[in-house]
């Protein structure tokens, strides 16, 4: 993948067209969860599958704002290539779901946290109010979706009698390419349940 540097125009179509791709493929990672993992679950499965088709629901609604924004500026989702390393996290954590919870929701959609609000105040100085309003909807729902991935991750933490953090930093540095780089939103990830032991210093 090309680095973006365009600005202007070309540069709001580059970055809204990243958003967008996160955000397609974000709808297949919450339905993954629930096909493939589900039946982990056993008397906690409707809570898990109620969840997480809650979540997917929301991904896509945030990809239908992304690409109305898109359309707006006289583009479209697919005129640019993107990446896979959403495929490529979901790829590597199909057989073990703290895993997939650790690095999707507690890595991935967490730096979505941290980067979020840099994008509204670009698009917001550039007067963009569509995509101002649809990465603040955005941001809102994504606290939720990395609250239920720390949730679940603790249930089974504490199900398998793991410690939490420790887990969490064993499987990052097993699944996940490259390491956790501040800056952090501490805020909001305090918010979702992800407290700062758990990312501070993680790979140790």
């Amino acid at each position: 993948m090309p680095k973006r540097r365009a600005r202007g125009l070309t540069g709001r179509i580059a970055l809204l067209h990243s958003v967008a791709h996160i955000e397609l493929n974000a709808i297949d990672l919450a339905f993954d969860l629930v096909g493939r993992f589900s039946s982990e679950l056993g008397p906690n499965a409707n809570e898990f599958v109620t969840d997480w088709l809650k979540i997917g629901a929301e991904e896509a609604k945030h990809f239908l704002l992304v690409q109305n924004c898109l359309v707006g500026l006289g583009a479209a989702y697919g005129d640019l290539p993107a990446h896979d390393g959403l495929w490529e996290a979901a790829q590597n954590t199909s057989s073990d779901l703290l895993a997939r919870l650790a690095v999707v929701p507690m890595v991935l959609e967490a730096r979505g946290l941290d980067v979020t609000p840099a994008m509204i105040e670009r698009f917001r100085k550039q007067g963009d109010e569509a995509a101002v309003a649809a990465l603040e909807t955005i941001f809102r729902d994504e606290i939720g979706h990395v609250e239920a991935g720390t949730k679940w991750f603790r249930r089974l933490c504490q199900r398998q009698q793991l410690d939490p953090i420790k887990a969490f930093k064993q499987l990052v540095e097993q699944y996940f390419k490259g390491s956790l780089k501040p800056p952090f939103n501490e805020a909001a990830r305090s918010r979702a349940g992800l407290l700062p032991q758990f990312y501070q210093n993680s790979i140790d």
